[in-house]
C-alpha cells in the first residue's frame, strides 16, 4: 500500500514538474498578466477604420488646402466633450497646489517624503501631497505670500493668487530626432555620434539618451482678457470677468488656452493617471494627447461617408426648423441657435460615435502644425506632420490645425473637412480643445 502511494505522488510530482520547469520549446515569456482596459471616464471609444479625408462638396471659399483622399487611422479614445472650464481648473489648482508645497517643502520637511517605504533615502525628495496645507499657520500664511498680488498691485487690498506664477515644468521625448538612424545608438563604437536640435533652435552633440527628453515650462492660466481683445468695439466685460472662475459656468468649454497650453495639459493628465496607477503597481501605460488632424476628422465624421456635417446631412437644421450646432447662423444673429457666446457642452445631440459639438461651440486645438501642401506629402496611414516651433521662428512655422468651427464662426467652418488655423503661442476666446488617448491593442 505504501508502494502505491508513493508511485502516485512521484507521478503527481512529475507531472507538475513538466509544467512548470523550461520544456525547451518556444513558449514565450509566461506568467504576465492578462491586459484589460477599462473605459476611461467621459471618453468615448473610435474603432479603427479608414475614410476619404478631405472636402466632401465644393471648396467654396476656395482655399485649395486640401483635396479628397482615403487615409486610415488607428483606434483611439477621445472626450465625448469638449474640456470644460472645471476640469481645467483642476489642471490649474494641480499647479498651484504643487508650487505651494514645493515653498513649504523648502522651509517645512513635512511637506516633503524623503525616504521610501523601506525607510531608504530618495534620489530626489517628492512632494507630500498628504500634509494639509493651514492659511490659518502664521508660519505657513507668511511663506505663501510670494504667490500672490504685492499689496501695490491689488484691487481694493484684496489678496488674490498672481496667476502669473503659475507656471508648469513638463518634459516630453522627441521621438522624431531620436528615430533617425544617425542619431541611434552605435555599438560598434558604444557612443551617440550624431546631432540634435535642443529648444533654442541649436545643434548640439548628442551626449546620452537623456539629450532626446525636452523641457519647456508654460504659464497655465487662461488668458481671461481674450474675451475683450478678440472684439473690437465690443462689450464683453462680464465673460472677461466670470467665464473662467464663476461656478454657472462650469459646464462651459474653457478657452484662452494656447496650443502649448492645451499641449501641458494632456502630458499633466497623462502623468496624473499613470501616477496614480503605478501607485496600484499597473505601470505607466496611458498616454493623453491633442488629436491629430486626421483623427480629428474621422472622429467628427461618426462612421459616415462624404457627408458635410457630424450629422450626417447637408443642412445645419433640423426637420423642426431648429440648428444643429452653436455657431453664426445669420449675419449679426448669433442667438437664433440658442446661445449669444458658448454654450454648456453636450447642449445638441451627438453625432453616431457619441461624441458631442465636434461643430460649434468652439474650435479645437489638433497636434499638427499646419500646411497649405499637407495632404500632398502625407502618408496614408495615420497622416501626421508635427513641427516643434520655437520662439524666434517666424510666425508661419508656428501655425497649428484647428478644427470644427466656433460659436462666432458661419456654417462654412463647421464642415468635418475645413481646415483653419491659429498660432501656437495665441489664445482665443473662440478656440478650446479636447483629448485623445491611444488604444492598446486593435
Amino acid at each position: 500500500m505504501k508502494r502505491v502511494v508513493f508511485l502516485i505522488t512521484l507521478a503527481a510530482v512529475m507531472l507538475t514538474g513538466c509544467g512548470r520547469g523550461p520544456s525547451g520549446e518556444l513558449v514565450g515569456v509566461q506568467g504576465r498578466k492578462n491586459w484589460y482596459e477599462p473605459d476611461p471616464y467621459g471618453m468615448v471609444f473610435i474603432p479603427q477604420g479608414s475614410f476619404v479625408m478631405g472636402p466632401s462638396d465644393e471648396d467654396v471659399m476656395f482655399a485649395q488646402n486640401a483635396f479628397s483622399r482615403t487615409v486610415s487611422v488607428n483606434a483611439f479614445w477621445m472626450d465625448e466633450t469638449e474640456i470644460t472650464n472645471n476640469k481645467y481648473r483642476q489642471f490649474v489648482y494641480h499647479v498651484r497646489d504643487s508650487i505651494m508645497r514645493s515653498l513649504l517643502g523648502e522651509q517645512l520637511d513635512e511637506f516633503l517624503i524623503l525616504e521610501d517605504a523601506f525607510d531608504r533615502p530618495l534620489d530626489r525628495p517628492r512632494l507630500n501631497w498628504n500634509t494639509r496645507i493651514d492659511m490659518r499657520n502664521e508660519e505657513i500664511y507668511d511663506i505663501l505670500e510670494e504667490l500672490y498680488y504685492p499689496v501695490e498691485e491689488r484691487f481694493w487690498g484684496r489678496r488674490e493668487l498672481d496667476t502669473r506664477k503659475l507656471n508648469y515644468e513638463y518634459f516630453w521625448v522627441d521621438y522624431e530626432q531620436a528615430s533617425r538612424r544617425s542619431n541611434r545608438w552605435n555599438p560598434e563604437t558604444q557612443q551617440y555620434e550624431g546631432s540634435f536640435f535642443n529648444q533654442q533652435g541649436e545643434e548640439v552633440p548628442i551626449v546620452n539618451r537623456s539629450s532626446f527628453v525636452l523641457r519647456d515650462v508654460v504659464n497655465v492660466y487662461p488668458d481671461t482678457l481674450v474675451w475683450i481683445h478678440d472684439f473690437t468695439y465690443s462689450y464683453n466685460e462680464p465673460m472677461a470677468n466670470m467665464y473662467f472662475w464663476h461656478p454657472s459656468y462650469d459646464d462651459y468649454p474653457v478657452v484662452g488656452v494656447t496650443w502649448k497650453q492645451a499641449m501641458a495639459f494632456g502630458i499633466w493628465r497623462t502623468n496624473f493617471l499613470n501616477q496614480h496607477l503605478s501607485r496600484r503597481g499597473q505601470g505607466f501605460v496611458h498616454n493623453y494627447r491633442l488629436p491629430l488632424e486626421s483623427e480629428w476628422e474621422y472622429a467628427a465624421r461618426g462612421g459616415i461617408a462624404l457627408s458635410m456635417y457630424p450629422w450626417g446631412g447637408p443642412y445645419t437644421r433640423n426637420m423642426e426648423g431648429c440648428f444643429l450646432a452653436n455657431f453664426k447662423p445669420l449675419r449679426g444673429n448669433y442667438t437664433d441657435d440658442g446661445w449669444l457666446y458658448t454654450a454648456p457642452v453636450a447642449s445638441f445631440e451627438p453625432n453616431d460615435f457619441g461624441l458631442y459639438d465636434m461643430a460649434g461651440n468652439i474650435a479645437e486645438w489638433t497636434e499638427n502644425a499646419y500646411d497649405e501642401s499637407f495632404y500632398t506629402f502625407s502618408h496614408d496611414l495615420n497622416p501626421n506632420y508635427k513641427y516643434n516651433a520655437l520662439p524666434d521662428d517666424p510666425p508661419a512655422l508656428k501655425r497649428k490645425v484647428v478644427r470644427g468651427g466656433s460659436w462666432k464662426d458661419i456654417a462654412y467652418y463647421l464642415q468635418v473637412s475645413t481646415r483653419a488655423y491659429e498660432y501656437q503661442d495665441t489664445a482665443k476666446a473662440y478656440v478650446g480643445f479636447r483629448n485623445v488617448r491611444d488604444y492598446l491593442g486593435n
